[in-house]
């Protein structure tokens, strides 16, 4: 059930409300830096990412393959569906033995109307050091399932917490 609308949190200028994103998800263009750090490296650095919006989520943000040091990922086992996107694989982070299971995911090969993900990861901001867009560190969103990025500009409620799946 979505939450009332007395429960949605208006947004102020320069803000967006998640529940005017639409649904089936829409990608488009980030327009701004994206950052992954951990372990103390820069693991991805962007400025052509893409970014995921769908209602009642903050943005899922999707670094080019070519903009991510490749070399501190390594396959995890397991697998995962997205009704929109197709099958993801998922990706644990390894820097100095430290490690970060199932960190990030892809769609290898994406479903129709999803193409531009393909070569594209997306990292859980919750499971690396720090994620950044245009220096402002995110806020991770609640649950991993979804993997959202929250910046002051952006505003909920999110899906995630405890009593929301049915949203």
């Amino acid at each position: 059930m979505r939450p009332k609308s007395v429960d949605r949190i208006k947004p102020g200028p320069g803000q967006e409300s998640v529940w005017d994103y639409p649904r089936p998800p829409r990608l488009e263009s980030l327009n701004k830096s994206a950052r992954v750090m951990f372990g103390g490296l820069v693991i991805a650095d962007s400025a052509h990412a893409l970014r995921c919006l769908e209602t009642s989520h903050p943005p899922t943000i999707y670094i080019p393959r070519g903009d991510i040091n490749t070399d501190y990922l390594q396959p995890s086992p397991g697998r995962s569906i997205c009704e929109f996107k197709g099958p993801a694989r998922n990706w644990s982070v390894v820097v100095k033995g430290r490690v970060a299971e199932r960190a990030a995911w892809e769609y290898p090969e994406p479903w129709p109307g999803f193409e531009a993900l393909k070569d594209h990861l997306c990292f859980y901001a919750s499971l690396m050091d720090e994620c950044q867009i245009d220096g402002e560190t995110v806020r991770s969103q609640e649950s991993d399932f979804y993997g959202g990025w929250i910046t002051k500009n952006i505003v909920g409620p999110f899906k995630g917490p405890s009593g929301t799946l049915g949203w």
